[in-house]
């Protein structure tokens, strides 16, 4: 297998792997087994566990906040905006299950060496949602906005993943992103308006 294809491949075993074990508790030699190679070979590609799972962080974190910006941004209308990040966000939760327990439910944000990471994904997704808050408000509180909206998708997220395993239905992404765009929509309406 070429390397990069070689690479791929380890990085989509390795996804699941830590998905389902978590990073302490999942080994190197684990990882190798599963993806039919000798640890030799998977220390060819990642010099170490931590260097691995940071990878996964990262590229599965920029995955995740191109989606629901893109999806976002192509809204107009700010209700659609908001109903389209969900969207986006729970459809990567359907989709790609893994990466969002890696993201959002491996712990990585309590380990020191992954922490800062995840805290540039949640601050880049709520980034995106505050400056598309249209309201007569100042900067900390549409960044504090942003940072609740995020915890609201994400508690929702984890708990909507903990609760049906094996049963992550795409359609169910639509009815997620509605219920909760409805109950942030209503209090977005009530800040006072503003050009922004």
């Amino acid at each position: 297998m070429p390397a990069a294809a070689r690479r791929l491949q380890l990085l989509d075993v390795a996804l699941g792997c830590f998905a389902s074990g978590g990073y302490h508790e999942t080994s190197m030699e684990e990882i190798a087994e599963a993806a039919g190679v000798t640890k030799p070979v998977l220390y060819q590609h990642f010099h170490s566990k931590q260097e691995l799972f940071l990878e996964l962080l990262e590229s599965e974190g920029r995955d995740l906040l191109r989606d629901v910006e893109t999806r976002a941004a192509a809204q107009t209308d700010p209700y659609q905006q908001v109903r389209a990040g969900f969207r986006a966000y729970f459809e990567f939760a359907c989709r790609r299950t893994s990466a969002f327990q890696l993201l959002f439910g491996s712990g990585a944000r309590l380990a020191d060496e992954f922490a800062e990471t995840v805290r540039r994904l949640e601050e880049g997704i709520a980034a995106v949602i505050a400056m598309m808050i249209e309201a007569d408000i100042d900067d900390e509180h549409r960044d504090l906005l942003g940072h609740a909206i995020v915890g609201l998708g994400e508690v929702a997220g984890r708990r909507w993943v903990a609760t049906h395993p094996g049963e992550m239905d795409p359609d169910h992404a639509e009815e997620m992103a509605e219920r909760l765009a409805d109950l942030v929509w209503a209090g977005l309406r009530a800040l006072p308006r503003g050009e922004r």
